[in-house]
């Protein structure tokens, strides 16, 4: 591990020749790992060609090593590099949706390094719409391995402060390029199957993919219990905060209730819940993520609002549960990972 992890904070005028960048791109050289902003949450980069880099990123994450990795590109060129084709389907993703939060699940040549894809036949890429991860792409020069810049199982990373509080110390260098955008991470579809596959909802949704592939599907293992997800990050429990979360599906007096037998028996409640919940509840430990009718800034206040509960202050967390359509199907998937009980009316 890193006995001291460096640390750079950049303004909103970006290039690949800034100091900060050309920093970081060279101890991605070096086979080290750094973290860096993406437009969906915060990566940490490592040359996926390097099986040394990529065991750096799973040593520092505390990730199982059959558990794949996305891998990050800057241009097109880096794709034809890594797999055996690019489908046409594939094709016409990338030219809608490049760069973007739509990861593409894609035969692979084996020129990644065999950690990357644990042992699978196919590999998991996307490109990322963000100056900071373009920037450092194009200076490193290489495809970067990037899972989220986390501790396994903690809620990812929507800040530089999330990503020192999980990873200072256990890896190289840590890149501020601010706040991230979507919240929640990208979309994986699986162009190898004859009918695409979602096997993670994420920022481009099954209605943004459907007037240009009306025929995809919602891979079955999102729901059914014991399936084994195909899906980088989707394998073992992820996004959990301190204190256990329970989701609670109900409406406002059903959702007062839970908070009220809580606390009759001396648990401290914590609550996550949209601007409208709030307002009607009578509590005053509530996080706020947003509106109902805003799914897009729930998730992007989502993971930041998991990491806000600490265990000293609550016992549970209730956490509303929101509808599941457009980026609100991905809300619920990181929803349901984190919570340890699902309370229904």
């Amino acid at each position: 591990m890193n006995k001291s992890t460096q640390h750079w904070k950049l303004s909103t005028h970006i290039s690949e020749y800034d100091e900060a960048i050309v920093e970081a791109a060279e101890l991605l050289k070096q086979q080290q790992v750094v973290a860096f902003p993406t437009e969906t949450v915060y990566g940490l980069g490592g040359d996926a060609t390097s099986a040394t880099a990529v065991q750096r990123i799973f040593d520092a994450k505390g990730r199982p090593a059959d558990n794949p990795l996305i891998v990050h590109v800057a241009d097109q060129s880096h794709v034809e590099e890594l797999v055996t084709e690019i489908p046409p389907i594939a094709r016409k993703l990338i030219e809608q949706f490049w760069p973007g939060p739509l990861t593409l699940i894609l035969p692979s040549n084996g020129t990644a390094a065999e950690n990357v894809t644990a042992g699978l036949s196919t590999i998991a890429i996307r490109m990322p719409d963000h100056p900071v991860a373009l920037s450092i792409l194009k200076a490193a020069g290489k495809p970067l391995a990037a899972p989220s810049a986390n501790r396994s199982g903690r809620p990812s990373p929507t800040e530089a402060v999330h990503v020192a509080q999980d990873l200072d110390g256990r890896i190289a260098g840590i890149v501020d390029g601010g706040p991230t955008g979507v919240g929640v991470e990208s979309t994986v579809l699986d162009c190898t199957a004859r009918i695409p596959i979602i096997l993670r909802p994420g920022g481009v949704t099954k209605e943004d993919l459907q007037p240009l592939i009306p025929e995809v599907i919602v891979d079955p293992a999102l729901a059914a219990q014991g399936s084994k997800p195909k899906s980088p990050g989707m394998k073992y429990a992820h996004y959990a905060p301190e204190a256990p979360l329970w989701l609670v599906d109900g409406d406002v007096s059903f959702f007062q209730d839970q908070i009220n037998q809580l606390q009759a028996v001396d648990k401290r409640v914590g609550v996550m819940a949209s601007h409208e919940l709030a307002d009607a509840l009578d509590h005053s430990r509530t996080l706020r993520c947003g509106s109902r009718n805003n799914l897009a800034e729930v998730a992007g206040n989502l993971y930041g609002a998991l990491r806000q509960f600490k265990k000293a202050d609550v016992d549970v967390i209730l956490c509303e549960a929101f509808p599941d359509h457009g980026v609100g199907a991905a809300v619920m998937n990181r929803l349901s990972k984190a919570a340890v009980q699902k309370v229904i009316q």
